[in-house]
């Protein structure tokens, strides 16, 4: 979910936002070329594509997140901070690199964007309002898809993922303001009608995604910098549940996941314009890098990568504003690396 510097959740509300944590660090000198190009925890050296946004000036920030590929071949952003009547959802065409707004709106907040593979609808989380709606894949049609407390307290919703039947599960990221560990994983039913707390006592939940069999959901917590593995049982719960890899971030946390063909984590991070790269044994592949020092880019927040191909788009913001920037990733994307 989020970045850039940490406020408290009462200034951003009172603007109709939310709590977005990240403190900025510079991306490092470049690595060495043989670094760059092989051996184990390599560096993949990002290519901007382009600005999408500007630091606005209602929120003093701007943050992309939640990028995700469309059946129309446009890859899909939401700008988290962005104020009434800017664009909340952006389409771009990575091709001829061009942009334009979907979707907009005066409340919502929205963390994370995903196509629902039952009914082919954008879903958005809006960390705000404890929501999550959803539009017409051309951003029209907005719809209240699931709204109130689950066992007793709102949510905080931030990432998304979709299993192969079109049931929602949300990292609840409850306890970010606070430091304390409240954060939960939520299923919702895909009819919006049941809601159920697969797991909690998570330490500022944010990335969620399945793994490439949907037996398990990886699960990052923020403020405690590491990954969790929550084992499904095939009947709507949980197995299993253990930490699988502890991020050496430093100033840097985890933000949101996303898992390629061949099993690989992508970690994103917030505090630094930077992924990581795991395999599913918690070996570290590789760290996605923008080039050289680039002034007021402070976070990584997520990546979509090409159906079925390699290319990689990684949303990545700061004081500078809001950039996309693309790599050649290890493995070809899947659904569970498209968004969320």
């Amino acid at each position: 979910m989020r970045r850039l510097p940490i406020r408290s959740l009462a200034v951003l509300a009172s603007v109709g936002m939310l709590t977005l944590t990240g403190c900025g660090t510079d991306t490092g000198a470049p690595a060495d070329t043989a670094a760059a190009s092989t051996g184990k925890d390599r560096t993949i050296r990002a290519q901007k594509v382009m600005q999408l946004t500007r630091v606005h000036e209602e929120t003093g920030m701007t943050l992309l997140e939640g990028p995700t590929f469309g059946k129309d071949g446009g890859l899909y952003v939401v700008d988290v901070t962005a104020p009434a009547g800017e664009p909340k959802v952006i389409r771009i065409d990575v091709e001829k690199k061009t942009s334009r707004g979907v979707h907009t709106d005066g409340r919502g907040a929205y963390t994370s964007a995903q196509f629902s593979p039952y009914d082919g609808r954008l879903y958005l989380t809006d960390f705000a309002h404890g929501e999550v709606v959803s539009l017409a894949p051309d951003g029209g049609d907005p719809r209240t898809f699931f709204s109130g407390e689950v066992d007793g307290a709102r949510m905080n919703p931030d990432d998304i993922a979709f299993d192969e039947e079109g049931n929602l599960y949300v990292s609840d990221s409850r306890g970010l303001s606070e430091g304390e560990e409240h954060g939960r994983v939520v299923r919702i039913d895909r009819d919006g009608k049941k809601a159920t707390v697969l797991a909690d006592g998570l330490a500022a939940t944010n990335g969620v995604s399945f793994d490439v069999e949907y037996r398990g959901l990886w699960i990052s917590e923020l403020t405690q910098n590491r990954i969790s593995y929550l084992r499904l049982d095939g009947k709507g719960g949980v197995a299993s549940r253990h930490t699988a890899i502890r991020v050496d971030g430093g100033i840097a946390q985890t933000d949101s996941i996303a898992v390629d063909a061949d099993g690989n984590l992508y970690q994103a991070l917030h505090g630094r314009a930077a992924m990581v790269v795991y395999d599913r044994h918690g070996e570290r592949l590789a760290t996605v890098e923008i080039p050289g020092r680039a002034e007021g880019l402070e976070s990584a927040t997520n990546v979509a990568i090409t159906p079925g191909g390699t290319k990689a788009y990684m949303t990545v913001s700061g004081p500078a504003g809001g950039y996309l920037y693309t790599f050649d990733a290890p493995a070809e994307g899947i659904r569970q690396s498209n968004g969320g």
